[in-house]
């Protein structure tokens, strides 16, 4: 038997999506890389942090498919298919298994170091081994190019995003009940 959504369910489901969709238009730019900084990877965080795994994984799954559908919801407000094929579509799917993952490990009443811990885990290693991977394949760059160009630059600035990830799950987590 399968359990409903309630209307709160679709709320922050709907709300995770948006703050993902939203966060990716806070873009840095830069010109050795081939994906921009973002708060997107920080709002991911926050979806694997605050949300059970199924319904985190509906959220990133709805925003993908926002952006597969034309909605201007990936940075910089691209969209299509074009860039989920293309260079950058690697962090994309990362994001599903990334929130996924902190879901799942975070625990019940996880406090900040579990938090950081499964944040960097599921927020960097994952999204990121997707997306270096999927660089290396759509561009033919060597790995270890892949690995500089598309995740060694953006770690200093994620490793900020999950501190504060992790602070911000704590606060939300009480109100979120």
């Amino acid at each position: 038997m399968q359990k409903k959504l309630s209307i709160k369910d679709l709320s922050y489901i709907s709300l995770f999506a948006a703050l993902v969709s939203v966060s990716g238009y806070i873009i840095i730019p830069l010109p050795f890389s081939a994906a921009p900084v973002t708060a997107q990877t920080l709002a991911v965080m926050l979806t694997g942090s605050l949300l059970p795994v199924g319904k985190s994984v509906l959220s990133l799954l709805i925003f993908i498919l926002m952006g597969a559908a034309g909605l201007p919801v990936f940075s910089g407000g691209t969209a299509g298919l074009g860039v989920i094929m293309g260079k950058t579509g690697g962090y994309l799917i990362g994001f599903i298994a990334g929130a996924a993952l902190i879901s799942l490990l975070k625990g019940k009443n996880a406090g900040f170091a579990r938090l950081a811990a499964v944040n960097t885990l599921g927020g960097i290693v994952v999204v990121y081994t997707f997306g270096v991977f999927w660089l290396n394949y759509v561009t033919g760059i060597g790995i270890s190019q892949a690995f500089i160009f598309g995740a060694l630059t953006f770690i200093p600035g994620d490793i900020l995003k999950v501190i504060i990830a992790s602070v911000l799950s704590l606060k939300l987590s009480k109100h979120m009940k």
